[in-house]
C-alpha cells in the first residue's frame, strides 16, 4: 500500500512537480557549477524514477530519437569487453556515455509537463547573470570573484562561456523575430540588448574560436528556416557589417583568429607544439587508430593508452598525448569503430528530424543539435561535461515538448 500511495494520486503529482523543479534548477546551475549540476541530476533521477510510465519508456526506446542514444550507451558498455586497458580506464571511458541514456527519460517527463519553457528561461537568465559578471570582471581586474584563468570569464573557460552565449543568442533571436512580428517593441528592445551584449562579449572579451564557426552556421540556418529571400539578404548584409566592425575594432578578435595561421606555420616550419598543431596530430593519430581497428574499435576507455603509446620517442607536436581527440566522431570510432560512429550519426540525424516544425521548442532543439554537430568537429562535446549535458537537457526537454504537442494534434483513432 505504501508504494502505491507513493506514486499515486496527489503524491505522484508532487513528485512530478519536484522533478520538473530539479531540471529547471539544473539548467540554472549549468553555467556555474559542475558539482551543483551533478548533485541536482542525481536528485532528479531519484525523484523521477517512481513516477515513470514504464510502458511509455519502452515505446520511447523503440523510436530512433529515444532509442539510439541508449544504443550508443549499450555499445559503450559492450566495448569494455574488448578494450586492452585496465578496468579503471574502461570505467572512466564508459562514464562519458552514460548521460545520453537520460534523453528518453526527459522525453517522457516533458511529454506530460507544461514547464519546459521554464528550463530554457532558467538557462538564459543564468547566462545573463554570467554576462553581467563577465563585463564587470573586465573592469575590475584582479577581483577575488574571478575563478577562471581566462580574462573576463568568471568560471570555466572562454570556450565554454562563448558557447553558452551562442546558444542563448540564437534562442533569443527566434523570440525577437516573433516579437517583431507581433509588434511587441519593448520586448524586442530587451531581447536585442541581451543579444548584442552576448555577441559583444564573444567578440571583444572571451572568444571561443569554435563558437565563431557555430555562430556563422546557425546564422545561415536561422535565415534559411525563418526569413524570406529579402530577409536573408538583409540579415546576412547586417551580419557582414557587424563582422567588419568587430574585426576593425577588436585587436583581441584579430589575434585569436590569426593565431590559428601562426600556429600552422610554426608547425609546418619546426614541428612546434601549440594548440593547433596538437589538434592536427590528434586527427592524424585518430585516423591511424581507426584504420587499425575499423569495425568495432579498440574498446571503451582505450583513447588515453593509444595516444600515450603513439607519442613515445617523438618530439614537438608529434609527442602530444591526450585523453581527448577533440572530435566526437573520432572519440567514438576509436573506441567502437565504424559501428559506433554510425550509431552516433544516426542519433544526430534522428534528433534533427525530430525538430522539424516552426515552434520555439523545435527551434531550440534544432539549434542545440546543429551546434553540437558543428562543435563536435573540433571537440568531443558529447563527452564533455557542460556541452554534453546542454545537449542532453536541451534535446530531452525540447523533444518532450514537441512530442507532447504532436500527440495533442494527432486526430483520435476511429
Amino acid at each position: 500500500m505504501g508504494g502505491t500511495a507513493l506514486i499515486g494520486g496527489l503524491d505522484r503529482a508532487k513528485l512530478e512537480r519536484i522533478a520538473e523543479g530539479l531540471v529547471i534548477a539544473t539548467a540554472v546551475a549549468m553555467p556555474w557549477s559542475t558539482s551543483a549540476v551533478s548533485i541536482l541530476l542525481v536528485l532528479w533521477l531519484l525523484v523521477l524514477i517512481p513516477t515513470l510510465d514504464w510502458p511509455g519508456l519502452r515505446r520511447e526506446l523503440l523510436t530512433p530519437a529515444g532509442g539510439l542514444p541508449v544504443l550508443l550507451v549499450a555499445l559503450g558498455v559492450l566495448g569494455m569487453l574488448w578494450a586492452e586497458v585496465s578496468w579503471p580506464e574502461r570505467w572512466n571511458g564508459i562514464g562519458s556515455f552514460f548521460k545520453l541514456a537520460m534523453i528518453p527519460l526527459l522525453f517522457i517527463q516533458f511529454r506530460r509537463s507544461d514547464r519546459g519553457h521554464l528550463v530554457f528561461a532558467g538557462f538564459v537568465l543564468s547566462c545573463v547573470v554570467l554576462l553581467l559578471w563577465s563585463f564587470a570582471l573586465t573592469y575590475w581586474q584582479g577581483s577575488p570573484l574571478h575563478f577562471s584563468r581566462d580574462f573576463g570569464v568568471p568560471v570555466r573557460n572562454a570556450a565554454s562561456q562563448s558557447g553558452e552565449f551562442a546558444t542563448c543568442i540564437f534562442g533569443l533571436l527566434f523570440l525577437g523575430y516573433e516579437a517583431m512580428a507581433r509588434r511587441q517593441w519593448l520586448l524586442l528592445l530587451g531581447l536585442v540588448a541581451v543579444i548584442l551584449g552576448m555577441l559583444a562579449n564573444i567578440l571583444f572579451v572571451a572568444t571561443g574560436r569554435t563558437a565563431l564557426i557555430v555562430i556563422l552556421v546557425l546564422l545561415v540556418l536561422f535565415a534559411a528556416r525563418t526569413l524570406s529571400l529579402r530577409g536573408i539578404v538583409l540579415l546576412l548584409a547586417g551580419a557582414g557589417v557587424v563582422v567588419a566592425a568587430a574585426w576593425s575594432t577588436s585587436p583581441y578578435l584579430r589575434d585569436r583568429t590569426a593565431a590559428v595561421w601562426r600556429d600552422i606555420q610554426e608547425y609546418e616550419a619546426a614541428n612546434q607544439r601549440n594548440s593547433t598543431s596538437e589538434r592536427i596530430e590528434f586527427a592524424k593519430n585518430s585516423i591511424e587508430f581507426i584504420i587499425r581497428a575499423p569495425i568495432i574499435g579498440h574498446g571503451t576507455g582505450s583513447i588515453a593508452d593509444l595516444f600515450a603509446k603513439s607519442s613515445i620517442g617523438k618530439t614537438g607536436a608529434a609527442a602530444s598525448a591526450t585523453t581527448n581527440p577533440h572530435n566526437q566522431t573520432f572519440a567514438v570510432a576509436i573506441q567502437l569503430g565504424i559501428v559506433g560512429a554510425a550509431v552516433l550519426w544516426a542519433m544526430w540525424i534522428a534528433h534533427l528530424l525530430l525538430f522539424r516544425g516552426t515552434g520555439l521548442a523545435e527551434w531550440v532543439g534544432l539549434l542545440i543539435v546543429v551546434q553540437n554537430i558543428v562543435g563536435s568537429l573540433f571537440n568531443s562535446h558529447l563527452f564533455d561535461f557542460l556541452q554534453g549535458w546542454v545537449y542532453v537537457l536541451g534535446v530531452g526537454v525540447a523533444g518532450g515538448m514537441v512530442l507532447k504537442r504532436r500527440a495533442a494534434e494527432k486526430p483520435p483513432a476511429q
